[in-house]
């Protein structure tokens, strides 16, 4: 019997998945955020460390103290340069205190980044695309030659288009507009002001700048226009319907590039956006599925990390 580490590192919390060769998990463990690029180094070793360390100490049986191959895929992870430091880690936990057996050779060594373990855990498989929107937004696709097709992805600055970042974003615009007088009436004012307890929609001033809010905080308001635009808002659901129209354009480069516009292919949605309650799931579906009719779109089959095993699997059985 061989067995496979899978590991999810991502801004908020790193999962580990330990995977037997017949595919079955036999335990899963969670430990803090592991995107080097934000929180440093050490913080994210001690990150993937701890998350191996709980699935070993959740495992159904006891005599999983073998790792024949292991897959990181990690947040920030796409330069040489950032594959190299992930690699030395991975010697560091090889030298840790780990209660493992180490049986890793070059070729078991999977790094990636986390759009790739969210493909194949989602899909179950490593053909197909995942279109990820929650605070920020990227899509990303691999065909049966393995050629990878990526668009987006480039932060709330530069891109991050159909995020909940720039709903929300969209969202206090709009209100601020029809405030002065530019935008047709919405209850979009209304529905910050309660939601933020503002006395006047002008205080978004102080809320946006002089408390310094990151984009998680700000991303936190995009429930606001998704539950104005499900209550019939024409602003709101413009909103969301400019979303779409970018997703979807993102999701039609990829297929235009690495599939053929009559493959039959899933597309799979992940992400906190989708669960929203003006129907953006429904409303993406019909419209990449009128252009695309053989696609499929769903929702995950399984998680990132498991994902990630699936990879490391891969390496032992091919």
């Amino acid at each position: 019997m061989s067995y496979v580490l899978g590991i999810d590192g991502g801004g908020s919390k790193t999962v580990c998945i330990l995977m037997d060769d017949l595919r079955q998990v036999l335990g899963r463990g969670e430990a803090g955020p592991s995107n080097y690029q934000s929180i440093g180094r050490e913080a994210t070793f001690q990150s993937i460390q701890s998350a191996i360390q709980n699935a070993f100490e959740a495992a159904i049986i006891t005599n999983t103290d073998k790792i024949d191959a292991i897959c990181l895929g990690l947040a920030g992870v796409g330069r040489a340069a950032d594959i190299e430091l992930v690699k030395d880690l991975v010697k560091e936990l090889q030298n840790s205190k780990l209660p493992i057996v180490w049986a890793l050779q070059p070729a078991n060594i999977v790094i990636c980044n986390d759009a790739l373990i969210a493909l194949v855990g989602g899909i179950g498989q490593p053909v197909g695309i995942v279109v990820a929107v929650g605070t920020g937004s990227i899509v990303f696709g691999q065909n049966h030659q393995g050629y990878t097709k990526r668009v987006g992805g480039w932060g709330y600055i530069l891109g991050d288009e159909g995020s909940a970042y720039k709903i929300a974003i969209a969202g206090m615009n709009a209100a601020l507009k029809s405030y002065d007088g530019r935008e047709i009436l919405t209850s979009l004012i209304e529905a910050f002001q309660q939601h933020l307890d503002l006395e006047s929609i002008e205080d978004l001033i102080e809320v946006v700048y002089r408390r310094e809010w990151g984009v998680k905080q700000i991303a936190a308001l995009a429930p606001i226009v998704d539950l104005a635009a499900a209550s019939g808002d024409e602003v709101a659901n413009n909103i969301i319907d400019d979303a779409v129209k970018e997703l979807v354009k993102a999701t039609s480069t990829v297929i235009d590039a690495i599939f053929s516009s009559d493959s039959a292919l899933e597309v799979v949605t992940i992400g906190s956006v989708w669960r929203g309650r003006c129907k953006i799931h429904d409303r993406f579906t019909a419209s990449i599925c009128k252009k695309f009719p053989e696609v499929k779109v769903i929702f995950p089959r399984y998680e990132p990390a498991y994902g990630a095993a699936l990879l490391a699997l891969q390496t032992i059985q091919n």
